[in-house]
């Protein structure tokens, strides 16, 4: 039986395409960290041993032959070879398929996007995206996988030199788990030295649980024993006063697949009625798939030190998943599900504590570490941001968090303005909290909405993230103060700064506008709902205003741009009796140059607040003739 199943043709099966071409990058590709190769293995045989663990809370028999779960790390130099080695949970010939001949992770193609771009030089990508195993090749000429699935008779081999295809053949395999055989390319000699694999164990993979042991010198009969080279245990577990900040960095490191160190971290244990240890870390860097939704986000989840699963979403809300962690807890089964996850007290409780835990995280960078809190706006404001709307019950706290442009402090870089600042300098007479959005701080500080603001030094907040337009809805005050829009409904300072002779002065002028306005409210039927004097504008001739409830006219264009289908909404065209574009349409008598100047005003008012027009041609045969007659 045995000498068939290992004289059996192979099997030759062809990578699929994802496959093909990450293995391109990465066997053509220079990488400036390639032992992070080792990592990936040991980090695959871990989460082997840790879902054998898992198994036998339900069939301890898979455990019965060999209880004590460990890697184990061969190297034999005369052979080039280096095999690493696992007790757990191994795989079936369909699982050898599924996981190392296909890439099944949504998001591939971002990733392989970023690979093949400028950060084609970074190996940390590697991992992000369930494809750690593929970074053997970055150092071998061909990769060998033997393994035998736990309660099986059956073992296989997986064999591939990097190029389009893939062997499986049965082989002979006592020992349950998975053996991963790699033999290097001839100028990789450093990862057959035993110091040096010792070196990078410790750096990348200390804080493993199980214990990664290393073959030590001789070859052959002549081998020595395994020598222990990880410490072994659960980092989190460990007392906070024992723990280096390196140590920290290196899991971090690990949990973030990000090379670069942690802006901070949160690291409590709980006891009492509710007993669970969090790790929990502000990355300084955004992860580039921040904002695909199909991306793998969530903490690592234990209970009682066995692992039960990545990614859990339900420990943290969507606005934090930046945050990288661990959640060890004694309260929940050891079968927990991803369903039971969704409805269980002990985790609602858990994330609201982590929930304050990460927010008050960030506010103490606000007080004491400005330089890591402007890096959190600048990385992740926008994402914080959507926890104004997700999360009604830490509204107040994240709006004392966030940061705001304003034309009063509109440098290009990370926003400055704090909400309670600005509601301390509102003058005397101000009843609300003017906002303006806009695509750019360059277009919200050139539009004409702002004309008035700026006359009477009245600050407004100017918010040109795509989410600002959900945020600010989900804000109906902050400090007894409304929030509201310079480009929605009618808008009248004079309860802050009045001069009664200029404002008397601008009454008559208005009513004098009165015929005016209603000439061109007939001639753009169907395009604005009413022309009306404006209060806003001082310089411009005209300006286009969404009516007081109404979508606002930036959210409109969002949704349009995103393919939603928008109902047309007709806004108000506010004027500028003043202006001489104004005085000269309000001179002329015949209707056909009325309309022609009309239109003229309506389509600068359009491109002002950053509309597409609907003829651009039209308007600009229409200015030349206005201004040339030609």
């Amino acid at each position: 039986m045995a000498d068939s199943a290992t004289q059996q043709t192979p099997e030759t099966h062809e990578f699929q395409a994802e496959v093909q071409q990450l293995l391109h990058l990465m066997i053509h590709s220079l990488y400036s960290n390639k032992e992070i190769f080792l990592r990936e293995l040991i980090s695959n045989a871990s989460d082997a041993a840790d879902k054998l663990r898992f198994e036998a809370v339900q069939n301890d028999s898979l455990l019965a032959d060999d209880a004590e779960l460990k890697v184990e790390i061969d190297v034999d130099a005369d052979q080039r070879q280096l095999t690493i080695r696992d007790n757990g949970i191994g795989m079936s010939r369909e699982e050898l398929i599924d996981n190392l001949g296909t890439i099944a992770r949504s998001g591939t193609r971002k990733y392989l996007e970023a690979l093949s771009g400028d950060a084609a030089r970074d190996s940390n990508l590697i991992g992000q995206f369930g494809v750690g195993f593929y970074s053997a090749f970055i150092v071998a000429e061909s990769v060998t996988v033997r393994s035998r699935k736990a309660g099986s008779d059956e073992a296989w081999a997986w064999t591939s030199e990097g190029a389009g295809s893939y062997t499986l053949q049965p082989v002979d395999k006592a020992a349950r788990g998975t053996e991963v055989v790699l033999t290097l390319r001839e100028d990789e000699d450093e990862f057959l030295q035993r110091p040096r694999l010792s070196h990078i164990v410790k750096t990348y993979s200390d804080h493993i649980s199980l214990p990664i042991r290393l073959q030590q010198e001789g070859e052959g009969e002549d081998a020595g024993g395994y020598e222990t080279v990880n410490k072994g245990t659960a980092l989190w577990a460990r007392p906070k006063g024992e723990i280096s900040e390196e140590e920290y960095n290196e899991l971090f490191h690990t949990l973030a697949w990000d090379a670069g160190e942690a802006l901070g971290w949160a690291h409590n244990k709980v006891e009492g009625k509710l007993e669970y240890t969090s790790l929990l870390f502000i990355p300084s860097k955004a992860p580039f798939d921040l904002y695909d939704r199909d991306s793998r986000r969530g903490l690592k989840l234990y209970v009682r030190r066995v692992f039960i699963m990545d990614d859990a979403e339900k420990l943290l809300p969507n606005y934090l998943r930046f945050v990288r962690g661990v959640i060890d807890s004694n309260d929940l089964p050891l079968n927990v599900s991803r369903e039971i996850l969704q409805s269980n007290r002990v985790i609602e409780q858990i994330k609201a504590a982590c929930v304050k835990r990460v927010l008050s995280l960030i506010e103490g960078f606000a007080k004491n570490e400005p330089e890591k809190f402007e890096t959190v706006l600048r990385e992740f404001g926008p994402v914080l941001k959507e926890g104004v709307v997700e999360d009604p019950d830490n509204r107040e706290q994240i709006l004392k968090i966030l940061r705001f442009a304003s034309t009063k402090h509109a440098e290009a870089g990370v926003p400055q303005v704090a909400l309670a600042d600005y509601v301390e300098r509102m003058p005397a007479g101000q009843d609300a909290i003017y906002y303006l959005t806009a695509e750019t701080r360059k277009a919200a500080l050139s539009s004409p909405h702002l004309e008035m603001f700026k006359a009477k030094d009245v600050e407004v907040l100017l918010l040109t993230d795509r989410v600002d337009e959900w945020m600010v809805n989900a804000i109906p005050e902050f400090m007894d103060k409304p929030l509201k829009s310079v480009a929605r409904g009618d808008i009248k300072l004079d309860s802050i700064v009045t001069d009664e002779a200029a404002q008397a002065e601008k009454e008559k002028v208005a009513e004098g506008f009165k015929a005016t306005c209603e000439r061109l409210t007939s001639a753009l039927d169907g395009r604005v709902k009413e022309v009306r004097v404006s209060e806003r504008l001082t310089d411009s001739a005209a300006c286009l205003v969404a009516p007081e409830h109404a979508m606002s006219r930036h959210l409109e264009r969002l949704l349009a741009q995103a393919g939603e289908n928008v109902p047309g909404s007709e806004p108000i065209l506010e004027v500028n009796p003043q202006h001489a574009l104004m005085q000269r349409l309000k001179d002329t008598p015949a209707d056909a140059d009325f309309a022609e100047y009309a239109m003229l005003v309506y389509e600068q008012a359009v491109l002002a607040e950053g509309g597409q027009l609907e003829e651009p041609a039209a308007f600009v045969a229409r200015v030349n003739r206005l201004a040339f007659g030609g």
